[in-house]
């Protein structure tokens, strides 16, 4: 880091402490040349996801249309849809994928769903599958009733 005084390219860090919730941190530093102390900040850089639509169109990653979809199917259920998001957020950014589509998103968001609670699962994958009739409705929740069968 070079100092803003003189110009040296070596400091030492003096005091580090993080700030806004853990999102980065504020580094206090003294220039090994003129001894002048100066602050930085470092940041975790993260990678900006591109979701490509089902009509082929891109858009930035929009935590907050997710969360909202999720809200939907989670009402007055036992599920944290924000807990939920934080998941996909993460396997997004540990993917390292700068491209995703509006598939692989609804697929990650059913499999934390699906653990969780059935009938969120079952409302979101409704709208996410666009379920046109009773009888595509049916075959999933066919699916879940096998599931859990195994499972008991």
């Amino acid at each position: 880091m070079r100092c803003p005084v003189c110009g040296f390219a070596d400091s030492k860090v003096v005091d580090s402490r993080p700030v806004e919730e853990g999102n980065s941190i504020r580094r206090r530093r003294e220039c090994l040349s003129c001894q002048k102390r100066f602050t930085t900040f470092e940041m975790v850089e993260t990678i900006q996801t591109i979701v490509i639509k089902k009509d082929g169109s891109k858009e930035l990653f929009d935590r907050n249309k997710l969360l909202s979809g999720l809200l939907k199917a989670c009402q007055k259920r036992p599920v944290n849809a924000e807990e939920i998001v934080g998941e996909v957020e993460s396997e997004l950014q540990n993917s390292l994928a700068t491209e995703i589509t509006t598939v692989e998103i609804g697929e990650l968001v059913m499999k934390h769903l699906k653990d969780r609670d059935e009938v969120a699962y079952v409302r979101f994958a409704s709208v996410y599958r666009e379920f046109k009739d009773i009888e595509t409705f049916m075959s999933e929740l066919k699916q879940l009733k096998k599931k859990n069968k195994k499972n008991s």
